[in-house]
């Protein structure tokens, strides 16, 4: 995201999350659904996609598993359950990972000498990494693959607006997903185990608790798609099937003239800055699944 230009201020008045019957009333809002057309009929997810990816689901949300990765990495977790701090459940994340697909030891996994395609620097940690800097580039052509592949959600925006399937927007950023992925060691299987873990890392963090308010600036508010407009104040928008959004406000206002607001349900954030070291460049940046979202608007 660019920086704003500080220059352009507006007179609308600031609102608090939450302050709202719009928000804390779900009978206030119109019945919304999410469209055909951001969605697949089949996901790797406990629930569908037209359902997590719902108005329902930001209000009432429940954990999202997706298919065997805890069960197959119990082994990981049980060990978890066992260290107190942070730093050193990270540690032992990274090793597990490293260990599982061959991370430090890139033979082990089939890569030699001589492939022609070095792409077995092409881990996780580098995705992320890449998406924090451009998210319309190869490694959030992945990471917006694998949304789509685990969740059923289907990307709204890769360089351009997503809106026909057989459109020449989609057919790039099926180029650029699949040269991404392309000879790489299980990458989207180490997507799925980050996330988990994760998830696993929120519930420690956070255990009687089931959303978080974030902040994300724009500076246009029509850059994103409006589904239902509840007041002047606060819609319901439909979000590329992954976004990031801080929890800093005042960082959010550095990268637009308005600034949305949105409780986000904890088993949508993919990762975030503190989960683990280096990983995310952004301050208090936090990685999340989209679909439907009621939000609150302010501008300056």
């Amino acid at each position: 995201m660019q920086k704003k230009n500080k220059s352009a201020l507006h007179p609308m008045a600031d609102v608090e999350h939450n302050k709202t019957d719009a928000f804390v009333a779900v009978a206030t809002t119109p019945t919304v659904v999410l469209p055909r057309s951001a969605r697949l009929p089949i996901n790797r997810c406990n629930l569908p996609a037209d359902i997590l990816g719902g108005l329902t689901f930001q209000h009432s949300p429940v954990a999202l598993e997706l298919d065997g990765v805890a069960q197959f990495h119990r082994g990981l977790f049980a060990l978890l359950d066992k260290i107190d701090d942070a730093k050193e459940r990270a540690d032992a994340f990274i090793m597990h990972m490293n260990a599982s697909f061959y991370l430090d030891e890139p033979e082990q996994a089939g890569y030699t000498a001589k492939t022609t395609h070095k792409r077995q620097k092409a881990d996780y940690l580098r995705m992320v990494r890449g998406w924090s800097f451009d998210a319309d580039g190869r490694e959030g052509a992945a990471l917006k693959g694998w949304v789509e592949s685990r969740f059923g959600l289907l990307p709204r925006h890769h360089g351009g607006q997503i809106r026909d399937l057989s459109g020449e927007a989609y057919r790039r950023y099926l180029e650029m997903r699949a040269t991404a992925v392309y000879g790489t060691n299980a990458l989207e299987s180490q997507f799925d185990l980050l996330y988990t873990y994760c998830q696993y890392e929120l519930a420690r963090l956070y255990p009687n608790e089931t959303h978080l308010t974030l902040y994300r600036g724009v500076n246009r508010v029509d850059e994103h798609e409006t589904l239902a407009t509840l007041d002047n104040k606060h819609r319901v928008v439909l979000f590329n099937n992954l976004n990031s959004f801080t929890a800093n406000r005042e960082r959010a206002d550095e990268f637009g003239d308005y600034l949305l607001s949105a409780r986000v349900p904890l088993s949508k954030v993919f990762c975030y800055t503190s989960l683990l070291p280096g990983m995310l460049q952004g301050e208090d940046e936090y990685t999340v699944v989209g679909g439907l979202y009621e939000v609150s608007i302010a501008a300056y």
